[in-house]
């Protein structure tokens, strides 16, 4: 029997991108949406903090390994905003359309245009707590652009780039995104947990 890892997300963008960077493990990745898991607060002042709650969580209620994620965009031009409020920087969690909105028109007319994703990833598991960190550095677009990816991807152009993240072919994203960066460094962690 395959063995199960939680990905503590209702994101099904997450799930496909974990499993295209999971490839080659021999675990089924299954979401808090599949099991049903109840909401955590995310009550950390940190992206870390945040992530290792989430994983904590997804482990005491299934007895699985979980793996959990908290990112989200910082510019510097707004002290770091909208930082570990990504999600609700609008006022309502997980309206993408919102937060972009909210932050392309905060940022009219800035020069300092400066900006990086970050994602800090959980794992929490049997005997096992880990964190990993990835960031993805790039500068601000005008304007939205590209129809892919989700959340802030239409507005970051990642350093060395003239395409924003959401104009980018998903392997092409994978290979360079913070979660990416994140998840890949925890496939060690995952290979370990699962061959137990």
């Amino acid at each position: 029997m395959t063995p199960m890892l939680v990905l503590s997300t209702r994101n099904r963008h997450k799930v496909a991108e974990l499993e295209r960077i999971l490839d080659g493990i021999a675990v089924e990745v299954v979401s808090a949406l599949d099991l049903e898991l109840p909401e955590v607060a995310e009550t950390g002042s940190t992206f870390a903090e945040n992530a290792m709650l989430k994983a904590r969580a997804g482990f005491a209620a299934t007895g699985l390994a979980c793996l959990a994620d908290d990112s989200g965009i910082v510019v510097d031009a707004l002290g770091g905003e909208p930082g570990v409020d990504s999600a609700l920087y609008a006022g309502t969690h997980g309206d993408d359309d919102a937060n972009l909105a909210l932050l392309v028109e905060r940022m009219a007319g800035v020069p300092d245009r400066a900006a990086r994703f970050v994602c800090a990833a959980a794992l929490a598991g049997p005997g096992v707590e880990h964190i990993e960190e990835g960031t993805l550095e790039g500068v601000l677009a005008e304007t939205p652009r590209g129809d892919g990816g989700f959340g802030y991807d239409p507005i970051l152009v990642p350093l060395g780039e003239e395409r924003t993240c959401a104009e980018l072919a998903p392997e092409e994203k994978d290979a360079i995104s913070h979660r990416g960066k994140a998840f890949r460094a925890m496939r060690p962690w995952i290979a370990r947990l699962v061959a137990r």
